[in-house]
């Protein structure tokens, strides 16, 4: 076949390696005039690079680029001539045994909790999707007997054509508005993790989130919650299931309340696959977080500074704050996604915070928040980030937090939350 790769980041490389290997004849597509592609490869790019699609027999949209950039203009392209990485994953899978887990925030660490416990359970474990590995690289370590779980972000499940057979959905607030239509297209694109389920399938979600039940209603999956009954549950400071304790909340390496819930989706989704309450618990009680969130850098004259720059909605830098019982210099702002500040705002407000840092282009609009709550401590954070770092060492007093958890995107001065929070580590490691 004629086969269109349409955007060449990490996804679309492994896309072309994929259908390179079966034979098809690939053309590359991406706006980057620049972009280097491999030897020999047929190239479209610049401005122009989605026109006339109508030639290619297949397109493989890349997760960051919205169907609609591809159809409008190709308004006759045949819907059925596009897919995505995701879809011919499930397509070729030679598993039955595959997990989805979903959300706004939360993703990354419930999906890496499940393949950690699985695999502690000695059951053989493949991680992909939206965690930095594409899903199609690894379908050379599967076999029948294999397990799968992939993080899938809404960019990936908006044209999804076939579902996991446990879907897991976590709580869903408004995010990434400045890509989808509006919340109601967020909330759709979500949908079709549990859209395709069986009978035979699960699908789980997270009990306190109207938003994540409306999503789980979805397909013909067996509605299990989680956070209350059936599923894992808190009570009286010990994580349950089904009468039996895997530890106690203060046992748990990961930071904040909002990890419990984290910790009751991986629970509820293995208790489905293993009791083995020892794999469970091992994991709890090891397992500190992945990279960028409420990730501790180092402490400095008593003082901590942790980096969650993987918090960019207004609802993860509230339950960053609300980790922290300590006075925080908390460092907020960047650039705009969509989301209001009015309740980042008032957390601000009740949980402690000495300071408050302002970057970024939204620091006028949660300058503005804050104003409208009485809170007054606040101040520009500086250009760069040894400057931000160097403006909370000084406001800083021993026993307190320094807290980067910005709320917002970080394009503009960075160059993506990694980088972000990468440069907040070297300014942090700096400071003598």
């Amino acid at each position: 076949m004629k086969i269109a790769i349409a955007g060449f980041d990490t996804e679309g490389r492994s896309s072309y390696e994929y259908f390179l290997a079966l034979g098809h004849e690939l053309t590359i597509l991406d706006q980057n005039e620049e972009l280097v592609a491999p030897t020999g490869a047929d190239t479209v790019l610049g401005a122009h690079y989605l026109d006339a699609l109508d030639r290619f027999d297949l397109i493989v949209r890349t997760a960051g680029l919205p169907p609609h950039v591809i159809f409008e203009p190709n308004p006759q392209l045949d819907p059925a001539k596009v897919t995505t990485q995701i879809n011919e994953f499930f397509k070729a899978c030679p598993t039955s045994n595959t997990i989805g887990v979903t959300g706004t925030k939360g993703k990354g660490t419930t999906s890496t909790l499940i393949t950690q416990m699985l695999r502690a359970a000695r059951l053989d474990v493949q991680l992909a999707g939206n965690i930095g590995v594409p899903a199609l690289d690894i379908l050379p370590t599967l076999t029948p007997e294999s397990w799968v779980v992939l993080e899938l972000s809404s960019f990936q499940l908006i044209d999804l054509k076939a579902s996991p057979n446990v879907a897991v959905c976590l709580m869903v607030v408004p995010e990434h508005l400045n890509w989808h239509a509006d919340m109601a297209e967020y909330v759709a694109a979500k949908s079709q993790l549990f859209m395709h389920q069986t009978a035979s399938d699960l699908a789980i979600y997270f009990a306190e989130n109207e938003t994540s039940r409306a999503i789980a209603s979805h397909g013909d999956g067996q509605k299990l919650s989680y956070y209350s009954p059936p599923g894992a549950v808190v009570i009286d400071g010990s994580i349950t299931i089904d009468g039996q304790i895997i530890c106690k909340t203060d046992e748990l390496k990961l930071l904040g309340a909002h990890n419990w819930q984290n910790a009751c989706a991986a629970i509820t989704a293995v208790w489905q696959i293993t009791q083995n309450v020892e794999a469970l618990r091992s994991v709890l009680t090891s397992f500190s977080g992945l990279e960028h969130r409420l990730e501790l850098v180092r402490t400095f004259n008593d003082v901590l500074y942790y980096d969650d720059s993987f918090g960019t909605t207004p609802e993860t830098a509230i339950v960053a704050m609300e980790a922290f019982e300590q006075p925080k210099i908390v460092i907020l702002g960047g650039s705009d996604k969509g989301a209001s500040y009015d309740d980042l705002a008032a957390a601000v407000a009740a949980n402690n915070v000495r300071q408050v840092l302002l970057i970024g282009d939204q620091a006028a609009a949660i300058q503005t928040s804050l104003e409208a709550v009485g809170y007054s401590q606040f101040m520009p954070g500086g250009a760069t980030m040894p400057a931000i770092v160097t403006a909370a060492r000084e406001l800083a007093q021993a026993g307190d937090v320094v807290l980067l958890s910005t709320g917002c995107a970080s394009f503009g001065m960075f160059q993506n939350y990694k980088d972000r929070g990468a440069q907040f580590k070297t300014a942090v490691q700096a400071l003598v």
